[in-house]
């Protein structure tokens, strides 16, 4: 007997692999499948708003290539930097072009993939906890990862199941919140944390300036400072015990990406405040460099110099030419242009036309609480750019999905006001 596979199954096993890759750090592998991706799911058309969104990215990369000085870089890290500074692009195509072969299960493949992760880093979290028979947030952060915003992703289109269309039982839905969930705070990423929250302000459309939009945002921040202020009371310690380190974290979070003096004599601040850091000689380098490098930058294989060698992942290091801070990377490379068009491109995001449809209202709200988060992930930890981030497949996807639905609604003749819901194949 013959086994009938449907045409959108090898595509959601890739676009889950797609999302997956990036969690092993290896940036070559990513760029192989993405690109391989990318090529064999070439489409002819792109909406002018998608491709105006990709331009920005793809401005700061030529703005980083005309600025760059190939007498004086080393030509493996030229060939670095094009592949780091094409990731944006080249996530934005992938889940542009992989959505009309998913479109009809986008958001279920979207959150099976973030069980698939979820399931991933649970079980790397029992076996760390069986190799050294305890859990701390120095072991969770040095085995099981950093962050992860895929899964944050995924938990949040969960939660919003319903207003996707997404139809399951409420015992599945169950078990899928507690498995992502726990998956997701299991990581004790500030950020994620911060992500999950603007999301979900999102989804409720508190992004829209009205009374109930002030008020939830007064009450969050409110709290927020309130929790805030319990931790300093608490004063955790830098080298605490268990959840300790955790709250030490939350601590020094306000001032570690955004400190003007850092004492690098000091070995506490100058690693407590590491971020900062880089931020500080970036600046300063930059400026000496002269303005043609602050207007435009300082091209591909431009390094920084942090004066020590510093430990970063498996290696220690002087000269870096990738930073934490995406705004800093981009201003290095591309120069105050090239920051313009990153914010900029933010500032598309946020400007998502209105829509009738409903669908299409949510994913509206999603890409606006997604633009609101890359201010922060931009900060601290390099946003689009970074090697291990998927957000950009995401966005694409959410570009493409509300492409599509608009055109079948206009190719059906269906009012933008009918229940979506309609709309067939």
């Amino acid at each position: 007997m013959a086994i009938k596979l449907k045409k959108k199954i090898p595509f959601q096993i890739l676009f889950g692999l797609c999302c997956a890759v990036p969690y092993l750090s290896n940036y070559e592998l990513t760029f192989a499948i993405w690109s391989f991706t990318i090529l064999i799911t070439l489409k002819e058309r792109y909406s002018v708003r998608f491709i105006t969104y990709v331009s920005c990215f793809v401005a700061i990369f030529l703005l980083a290539l005309f600025a760059t000085k190939f007498s004086n870089a080393q030509t493996y890290f030229i060939i670095r930097d094009i592949t780091y500074m094409m990731k944006p692009v080249l996530g934005l195509l992938l889940g542009y072009q992989i959505c009309r072969f998913i479109y009809k299960n986008a958001v279920e493949t979207i959150i099976y993939a973030g069980l698939g992760v979820s399931i991933i880093h649970i079980s790397v979290i029992l076996q760390t906890f069986i190799i050294h028979h305890k859990i701390s947030v120095a072991l969770l952060r040095l085995y099981c990862g950093y962050f992860s915003d895929f899964e944050v992703y995924a938990l949040v289109f969960l939660i919003f199941h319903k207003e996707f269309e997404v139809f399951m039982t409420r015992k599945r839905f169950r078990y899928l919140l507690v498995i992502i969930g726990f998956s997701s705070f299991m990581y004790l990423s500030r950020t994620n944390f911060i992500q999950f929250v603007v999301l979900f302000l999102g989804m409720k459309g508190y992004y829209t300036l009205n009374k109930r939009a002030v008020v939830a945002i007064v009450s969050v921040v409110s709290a927020s400072v309130v929790l805030y202020m319990a931790v300093l009371a608490m004063n955790p310690r830098r080298n605490g015990s268990g959840f300790e380190e955790f709250l030490y974290k939350i601590k020094v979070a306000p001032t570690e990406p955004f400190k003007s003096k850092v004492d690098a004599n000091d070995y506490k601040d100058f690693n407590v405040n590491y971020r900062s850091v880089e931020s500080i000689y970036t600046v300063a380098q930059m400026e000496k460099r002269g303005a043609g490098a602050m207007i435009f930058g300082a091209g591909l294989g431009s390094e920084v110099d942090l004066k020590q060698e510093v430990r970063l992942g498996d290696m220690d290091l002087r000269y870096i030419s990738v930073l934490h801070n995406g705004f800093m990377t981009t201003y290095l490379k591309s120069g105050i242009v090239g920051v313009i068009i990153m914010l900029f491109s933010i500032g598309l995001l946020f400007n998502q036309k209105k829509s009738s449809i409903p669908i299409n209202r949510q994913f509206n709200f999603m890409m606006i609480g997604s633009s609101i988060f890359l201010l922060v992930s931009n900060w601290v930890l390099m946003g689009y750019y970074f090697t291990q981030d998927s957000k950009s497949i995401l966005i694409g996807l959410m570009f493409a999905y509300k492409d599509i639905t608009y055109k079948r609604y206009k190719d059906a003749r269906i009012p933008e006001n009918a229940d979506s819901q309609k709309l067939t194949s």
